[in-house]
């Protein structure tokens, strides 16, 4: 018997080809069927920025098969959680959803040394989140 998941988490960035998916993989590896997890972006681009894959192939997370996918109003109803990472108004707001900013600096036109620093501050923020979805699930 599988459960239903503990929560839905949406991860938004302008591009949804770096922060996002890094944070939509390290939610999926750690987590599991725990949680829901979807990414997306305000005006998605062509490929995930390969040092993002590799920074992440790098620590055992596979995002090489991502791609990225257009902000839909749907989405942000489908989710308990929406993260923004740098995309300002262009995500829009619904009572009883949690909402967070995540100021990240963004990987785009970065080689895979300075996309590290990034990937590293994103699964503690991943690792903090697991922490209070479980945490919320217990109480």
């Amino acid at each position: 018997m599988t459960s239903a998941p503990l929560a839905s988490v949406l991860f938004v960035c302008v591009h949804n080809a770096g922060r996002s998916q890094m944070a939509a993989g390290f939610l999926a590896h750690l987590a599991g069927d725990r949680v829901e997890v979807r990414s997306a972006g305000s005006l998605p681009g062509d490929r995930v920025n390969p040092a993002a894959v590799e920074a992440m192939a790098e620590v055992g997370v596979d995002i090489s098969a991502a791609e990225p996918k257009v902000l839909t109003t749907q989405a942000v109803q489908a989710s308990d959680y929406v993260i923004t990472m740098g995309c300002g108004d262009a995500c829009p707001v619904f009572p009883g959803k949690t909402y967070l900013d995540w100021e990240l600096e963004d990987p785009a036109g970065k080689g895979v040394a300075s996309v590290r620093p990034i990937r590293d501050e994103i699964r503690r923020r991943i690792e903090a989140l697991v922490a209070e979805i479980d945490a919320r699930a217990g109480s």
